[in-house]
Parts: C-alpha cells; structure tokens; sequence
C-alpha cells in the first residue's frame, strides 16, 4: 500500500510498549523558535494520485512525502547544533547512528538505498502509535532501545544524514505502520478541512506562500527556464557572473524576499526586496559580475528566504562551484 510505511521509515521494532489508550499529543521536535529559528518546509502529501498536496490543499509536499519536515534557516545553524526532541512522551523503540552528514546526490543515492531516515530514533508511544525522527547528525544520538522519554527530551541533534540535501528533522508519525498526518489524522487523502489543531498541543502556523526552489545561474535566467530546472548552474569558470534566483508562489503584497550568497571569502552579495504585486507564482533574481581577478576558486552557497513581516515563511538553498 501506498502510505504502508516503507524502507525509508524502516527502523528495527522494540518489543516492550507502553500502553497509552488516547493518541499522542505533539510538541515541536526541534528546539527552535518556530518562524524563526525553524520552518515546516514539506508537509505529507495527501494526494492518493501522482500529483502532491498539504493538508490545506496547497503545494507544500512532494509526491508521497510521508511526514513533516522541519526545516533549519542555514547550514551554520546546523553546524551550532539545534536538538531534536521527543514530540510526546513513549518508550525509545530503535535508533540508528553512524551515517555521515552528506547531502545527497546522484552518485551517492545507490548506497544509503533502506536507509534513506538516515541516523534516526523511533519512539513508541502505545496502542499503535510511533513517531520517527529522521536525518540526525552522525553521532548526536543521545537515546537508547528500551529507554522512556519525556515530551522535549533530547534524541540528537539535526543533520543532514540519509535522503536529504538540507538540514532538516523529518518527523513521521505512525498508527499501527500506516503514515498518519498530524494536522490531518483521521484521513490522509482528505485536505482543506478543519481539524482543531490535529495531534498538536498547538498546532503550527500554516502559510500558504512558499518557494519551489532556488538556484545559481550565470545569468538573468527567464521564467520557463527557471520552472524546468535548466536555468540551474552548478558550476562555472571565475569570469562569469553569479547569479542567484528564487521561485516562489502564492505570495502577499509586502512579503519579503531575501537573497544572500557566500563564498570561500565570505558574503558576496545581499539583497532584498519587497514584492508589492506579486502574482500566483514568480522568480527573482540578483547577483554580481566576477570582480577583476575572477571569483576565488572554489564552493559557493546563496540562501532565498520568503519572510511575512518577522516571520520566516521559507527558506531554500543552492550551491555553485568555480573552478579555476
């Protein structure tokens, strides 16, 4: 079945359960400042079809995303260390650590195949009930099988270990192995309805704006190019122009869109803008021409981020190298 939990949540079952009749209520897993210090970047796709959906009928998934991911503002935040918590109390069910914090790609997609959670915990929480933490930091699991947790215990530190190329915790929750959405428990195809917050003891803020993505390029690209992926750069010769672009849908009027980018000599460049008449989706673009001498030679990282007033609505990363 489609939303039978798969390889990708597959972490070994503790036998002892602790026997809790109501379901269990959730806490934020990361100790963050929601809005802030962290964003829900992909929530579980309710579409039963091809296509992808939120739990508000809106864009925020990927087809068959099967949890909810958490995401951190910026790798420096990732290397400072953010704790992933225990969402409700349970028993520790299974861990797994010893995965490196490596973003994952073409080339490297073969060898964590059944292991794309990454270093994870799993926690059990009785009458069927699991929540699973997924892409831990290599090392930072700080749980044992067996061991009871409370709401907001620490089981490690976010990484960037398994199936992903951002720093993130996927948190998944199970009811008797099937994928349930906790702002949508009673029926996963279902979306657009109120659900009195869901599983959350307070539910998360919900916005309907998002990105689709970011990207180098190096030039101005246009829209279609930006919408098929071939506006994409990931790597360029010193003399070219950086070029970094944002894609964003169902904006407001007075959003801000921020665009940043470092390289081995630190920032190149920052700029943001307000969008005043945006429209159902659009991309914007900003970056320099090489200086003289040509860029340093080597990683280059930008960040877009979507801001509502002091609010963090989304954030995407790319990454350019130059070579000599």
């Amino acid at each position: 079945m489609r939303r039978r939990a798969a390889a990708v949540l597959a972490l070994a079952l503790c036998a002892a359960r602790p026997a809790v009749a109501e379901p269990p209520r959730l806490s934020l897993p990361l100790d963050c400042d929601y809005g802030r210090t962290c964003v829900i970047e992909d929530y579980v796709d309710t579409d039963p079809g091809p296509g992808h959906r939120d739990h508000a009928c809106g864009l925020k998934s990927r087809d068959d995303h099967r949890g909810t991911d958490f995401m951190l503002p910026s790798f420096e935040a990732m290397a400072a260390g953010v704790n992933v918590l225990a969402a409700a109390p349970g028993m520790v069910a299974a861990t797994r650590d010893g995965m490196d914090d490596t973003p994952v790609t073409p080339e490297t997609r073969a060898a964590i195949e059944g292991r794309e959670c990454g270093n994870a915990v799993r926690v059990d929480h009785g009458d069927g009930w699991q929540t699973l933490y997924c892409h831990l930091k290599r090392g930072s699991v700080s749980v044992r099988q067996g061991e009871r947790v409370a709401t907001g215990d620490v089981l490690g530190q976010v990484g960037l270990s398994g199936l992903t190329n951002a720093p993130h915790v996927h948190l998944g929750v199970l009811r008797d192995g099937e994928i349930v959405d906790p702002f949508h428990p009673d029926d996963i195809t279902q979306c657009g309805q109120e659900t009195d917050g869901g599983l959350w003891q307070d539910r998360p803020g919900y916005a309907r704006a998002g990105l689709f993505t970011a990207g180098f390029s190096t030039a101005v690209p246009g829209l279609d190019a930006v919408q098929s992926g071939a506006a994409r750069v990931q790597e360029t010769t010193a003399d070219q122009p950086l070029v970094l672009y944002g894609h964003v849908f169902y904006a407001r009027p007075g959003d801000r869109l921020s665009l940043t980018a470092q390289g081995p000599e630190g920032e190149i460049f920052r700029h943001e803008l307000t969008l005043d008449d945006p429209s159902v989706q659009l991309f914007r673009a900003f970056g320099r021409k090489a200086p003289a001498a040509g860029w340093p030679a080597g990683a280059y990282r930008g960040y877009v981020r979507l801001m509502r007033g002091g609010t963090l609505l989304a954030v995407r990363h790319a990454d350019i190298t130059v070579t000599p």
